[in-house]
């Protein structure tokens, strides 16, 4: 049985915190600096319930032709998209369903959604995070689907397009002392959390850096595998925050109600954080899998499944190929 409970209420995630960004060679799929997207507003509306069961219902969509046409040969011959996703997280992104076998989530509606434009059937993998990369990149993946943010580095390796912002969020227990966490300073010396290998952990010893190169004292960061071990911690108080993707942690703190937000930021950090499906680069699979989000947005069958679960305020007005990313770490 998931720790989520079923059919619990989801949060309506906080306002977006988010700083434009543009592309150097506007191009199909692209946009300049004055034309970027912009996340919709909060809904605002509540009471949005999450379907945690293995009878998902999933909102479908019919094959477009021409889009379908500029698969590369190999994937259409075969006529099945293989798409990796890791179902170790939680609702609203990535998850097992209540018997602990089936996986659900936006991440996976959108995936069917994307092969119906597409003409494809998905061949689900349930995989470890950095397996994910790996796989994609041997070719034994044709795309993964799993709030993977657009960096820099991996740009160089792999192909991105585009469907949703992303936001970070800081979570710490119901009865902690935290009343906000916005800046560097404010992680000074705490015991913190965040997931290994991930744009949230460059963030955070980004921050861990700055407060030491300004003579403060040094966050103590560990790292959990499961999320369900990081709510633990918390309530132990082994840690006193958490720094991860904000759908997730906006939905345990409205059905948990052991736990606060205090704080949210973008996921790419100087840059508007951006979630994009991840394909090899140069296979030719972007183009179509970037037109099929278009013509989802505008069809309206991408926004339905967001409010199915409670992220509308992370649509994006339209899909980009290869967008600026989390900038370069240094080597």
């Amino acid at each position: 049985m998931s720790f989520i409970s079923r059919l619990a209420p989801a949060a309506v995630a906080l306002p977006l915190l988010l700083a434009a960004c543009g592309t150097t060679e506007p191009s199909a799929g692209t946009t300049d600096r004055a034309e970027v997207p912009v996340a919709a507003a909060p809904s605002g509306t509540g009471g949005v319930r999450i379907n945690t069961s293995p009878e998902q219902n999933r909102i479908r969509a019919d094959k477009v032709d021409a889009i379908a046409a500029k698969v590369p040969e190999a994937i259409r011959s075969r006529g099945e998209l293989t798409v990796g996703f890791n179902g170790e997280g939680a609702p609203p992104l990535v998850s097992l369903a209540d018997d602990d076998t089936t996986l659900i989530g936006v991440e996976t509606d959108l995936a069917y959604l994307i092969a119906d434009v597409l003409g494809l059937k998905v061949k689900e993998q349930n995989t470890s995070w950095e397996n994910l990369f790996l796989a994609v990149k041997s070719g034994k993946y044709d795309a993964v689907l799993n709030n993977v943010t657009v960096t820099e580095e991996r740009k160089d390796i792999y192909d991105f397009a585009t469907y949703r912002v992303d936001q970070l969020a800081w979570q710490v227990g119901a009865s902690s002392p935290i009343t906000k966490i916005e800046k560097p300073a404010d992680i000074a010396g705490l015991n913190v959390s965040v997931g290994s290998g991930t744009n949230q952990e460059k963030i955070l010893l980004e921050w861990d850096a700055q407060n030491q190169k300004a003579g403060l004292e040094a966050a103590q960061i560990q790292y959990y595998q499961k999320y369900g071990d990081v709510l633990l911690a918390l309530k132990s108080g082994r840690i006193q925050a958490y720094l991860g993707p904000n759908p997730p942690i906006a939905y345990q703190v409205a059905v948990g109600g052991d736990s606060r937000i205090v704080g949210t930021l973008s996921g790419g950090g100087s840059v508007e954080g951006l979630i994009a499906v991840m394909t090899l680069k140069g296979n030719g699979l972007v183009q179509p899998i970037n037109e099929a989000i278009n013509t989802l947005i505008e069809n309206g069958r991408y926004i339905e499944v967001l409010k199915r679960w409670g992220l509308e305020n992370e649509a994006l007005s339209r899909s980009l190929i290869n967008p600026p990313g989390l900038p370069r770490q240094p080597k």
